[in-house]
């Protein structure tokens, strides 16, 4: 193995290289000066220099034969032995331990040891046992792994679709949590629990603490008394806050005849009407905030209970009308803007009572007053969670 100073091969050959032609020129006394230098330089003999010079290319040949096994099959057993009883360390570590190792197996006759096989294993080099286990070693589990995770029994017989972006009637829900915990998702924080109607582009908003199943269970049946309509399909994710025995018994048992279906795992596109409002109507109001206490839970929601009134009554929005495409690219028509609450009467599906409410809600409402009173009651929440955050 050359040290610091010494060339290569390859550094001799590039070296040489470049020096063939000026010496091929060169006069017979030029020559032996070069040979010299040469020499001195790459540490070759002289006659080795002439031949190489001479030689038609100074390219490596490729083995054409490889080296014959050094080590026999006895040595190969008796390292993989003493490599499953080290826990298939790595050569670095193996290589030094192997003869005392194996020695030691021997006494309790796990292994046989011939004087042959010892002599190898004295002297085997690290690289030669990398070589060797580098056969073996995909074949070989340092530590035995779990099966496949159990599947969510729950979730398994909820199809996995999306509600189709022409949806007209009301009640075709999609459902997401965004969580409120700023920069750690350590400890209990707050979530936000949104629904949002496909057809209508009615939202509701509900803030919890933790997303356990009697804090979930609590936010449903907060929103469910203030919708209007009845739900009649709810789509999530596959997150297991929303697939859960409680869960699915709860909606089972607070609406009979309600579809469930869910989102393909890791495609956000399947929740997109609920996704786009969590940023526009729950992450652009709290930012990056950590909300953990349930003063600031109860700030949250008397915010969205005037957030509910102004986005669902006079905040229009657009619906996708039409979709063609033109080879890749799709072309998208909207109708015109409209309120949830007009897309909602239109319909037509509400009785002569929940009618006349949305009506008296609507004309006692004054939206520039209600724009003012939201952005105080989050500028006193921001101002909560600041106090909160030093006295922490």
């Amino acid at each position: 193995m050359p040290t610091e100073d010494e060339m290569t091969v390859t550094e001799r050959r590039k070296y040489l290289k470049k020096m063939k032609p000026l010496y091929l020129k060169a006069e017979r006394s030029e020559q032996s000066r070069m040979l010299t230098e040469m020499e001195q330089i790459t540490g070759l003999h002289r006659k080795s220099l002439i031949r190489l010079l001479h030689a038609s290319t100074l390219e490596r040949k490729k083995r054409e034969k490889g080296r014959g096994r050094t080590y026999g099959l006895a040595v190969e057993q008796a390292i993989l032995v003493v490599w499953e009883s080290l826990d298939y360390i790595c050569a670095e570590r193996l290589t030094p331990a192997l003869l005392s190792t194996a020695e030691h197996l021997a006494r309790f006759g796990v292994l046989h040891l011939s004087q042959e096989v010892e002599e190898h294993l004295a002297k085997l080099s690290e690289a030669t046992v990398t070589r060797i286990l580098r056969k073996y070693r995909s074949r070989k589990q340092r530590l035995p792994q779990p099966g496949p995770a159990r599947a969510n029994q729950v979730r398994q017989p909820v199809p996995m679709t999306r509600i189709p972006w022409d949806t007209t009637e009301p009640g075709h829900f999609e459902v997401d949590l965004v969580q409120h915990s700023g920069e750690s998702s350590e400890g209990i924080y707050a979530f936000t629990l949104q629904l949002v109607d496909v057809a209508t582009g009615w939202s509701e908003r509900v803030a919890i603490l933790g997303k356990g199943q009697q804090a979930m269970e609590g936010g449903f049946r907060s929103m469910l008394s203030r919708l209007p309509f009845a739900v009649k399909e709810l789509h999530p994710d596959n997150g297991s806050e929303f697939f859960n025995n409680h869960l699915v018994r709860f909606w089972g048992e607070a609406i009979t005849g309600l579809k469930l279906s869910r989102s393909r795992p890791y495609q956000k596109n399947d929740n997109r009407f609920v996704e786009q409002k969590n940023d526009t109507l729950v992450r652009q109001y709290f930012g990056t905030l950590r909300l953990e206490t349930p003063e600031q839970v109860r700030a949250m929601n008397v915010l969205y209970e005037k957030m509910w009134l102004y986005y669902n009554f006079f905040q229009p929005v657009l619906h996708l009308q039409e979709k063609s495409y033109q080879g890749d690219k799709v072309i998208r028509h909207w109708d015109q803007a409209q309120t949830p609450y007009q897309r909602l009467i239109v319909t037509g599906i509400l009785g002569n009572e929940q009618l006349a409410r949305l009506h008296s809600l609507y004309a006692q409402i004054n939206p520039l007053a209600l724009r003012k009173e939201i952005y105080g009651l989050l500028a006193t929440l921001w101002e909560l969670s600041y106090v909160t955050t030093s006295v922490a």
